[in-house]
Parts: structure tokens; C-alpha cells; sequence
């Protein structure tokens, strides 16, 4: 399939991210909707000859899967019916959920202190007034509850024409990252 961008979204996402989240990551999500959800399928991304910021080249198969399984971040992908279709890094998640999700919806996956806000957030993005919410918490993590910050990113999905698909949860533990100083050279 073909992989398109879609106006403002792109423009976005080019100006913000362009090494941790990659563009082409977010573009293929937005086509990754059926495949994710039934049966796995290979899916192939092929640069348009035509048009400007497609994929280059071709993901196929375990290729697909290892890349999907190494990014440093993890996703969560809803439909256009805040439905849950997908999710990657099961076994190591930050956010563990049972596959029993998949097919429900996302409100059974908050804690209600923070329905409300993911409900606006939802709610704008359908209505196109809101492309990206952001935001960041201070989580407890491993056998020693040492505070570590966790970036969580919501991203509107829209295909070329602008129409809603669904909506990509990004999350981040970001603790090394913030203690990052000076350089380091490859292999330094």
C-alpha cells in the first residue's frame, strides 16, 4: 500500500519529530488499521514515485514486526469508534493491558480520574479541532518504585482528505533522555 500524507498532520509531525517518533512510523500506522486488527497480513510500504514524503523502500513481514518491536517507544492504535485495535511491546509495556482489549473501548483501559480529559481529547480530535495532545507524569517503575518520567503523546490519525481514522497513543519513559549532557559519538 501506499503510504500518503495528510496536510497539516504531516506538516506536524515533520516539525516535531523528526528522530524520536519518525514520519514515516506515523504514516504507516494509519494503514496498519485492518492489518492489526484480523489476521496478521504482510504489509508492504512502497515509496510513491509521485509524491513527497512516503516511505522509501519496502517493510515486509518479520522486518515490519522487528521494527514495530524495537522503536523505543510504545503505541497503542484506536479506530475512528475508540475502539482498541492494536498495541506493540506486550511483554515489556509501561501500560500493560490484557489482549481482551483489543476490540473494546479505549475508556475501559483509563482510570476514571482521567476519563474526562482522553473523552475531550477525543471528542476535538473528531471534531478536527485538536490534532495532538501532549503531556507528561511522574510513574513509579520497577522492583525499587524509583520515579521516572513518562512522555505520552495522543496523535489524531487522518488519512489525505483530512476524515478522522482513529487516534495513536505514543508513550515514552524518558528518564535517560533527560539526563542527557554534552556529546557521544558513535561507538564512543
Amino acid at each position: 500500500r501506499e503510504i500518503r500524507n495528510s496536510g497539516r498532520y504531516v506538516d506536524y509531525l515533520k516539525k516535531e519529530f523528526p528522530t524520536i517518533i519518525g514520519l514515516d512510523f506515523i504514516l504507516l500506522i494509519q494503514q496498519m488499521r485492518e492489518n492489526l486488527c484480523g489476521e496478521r497480513q504482510i504489509i508492504t510500504l512502497e515509496r510513491n514515485i509521485y509524491g513527497g514524503n512516503d516511505m522509501i523502500g519496502k517493510l515486509e513481514g518479520e522486518i515490519l514486526e522487528a521494527v514495530l518491536e524495537t522503536i523505543p517507544f510504545e503505541f497503542s492504535v484506536l479506530d475512528e469508534n475508540d475502539k482498541v485495535i492494536a498495541w506493540n511491546k506486550h511483554e515489556t509495556r509501561i501500560f500493560k493491558r490484557p489482549t481482551g482489549v483489543i476490540g473494546k473501548d479505549v475508556r475501559n483501559c483509563h482510570p476514571k480520574k482521567s476519563l474526562d480529559k482522553v473523552e475531550q481529547i477525543l471528542s476535538e480530535m473528531k471534531a478536527g479541532s485538536r490534532d495532538e495532545a501532549v503531556f507528561w507524569i511522574d510513574l513509579p517503575i520497577g522492583e525499587k518504585k524509583e520515579m521516572h518520567k513518562i512522555y505520552i503523546r495522543y496523535f489524531a490519525l487522518r488519512n489525505r482528505d483530512g476524515k478522522y481514522l482513529g487516534c495513536i497513543e505514543v508513550t515514552q519513559d524518558i528518564t535517560d533522555i533527560k539526563k542527557i549532557e554534552g556529546e557521544k559519538r558513535l561507538l564512543d
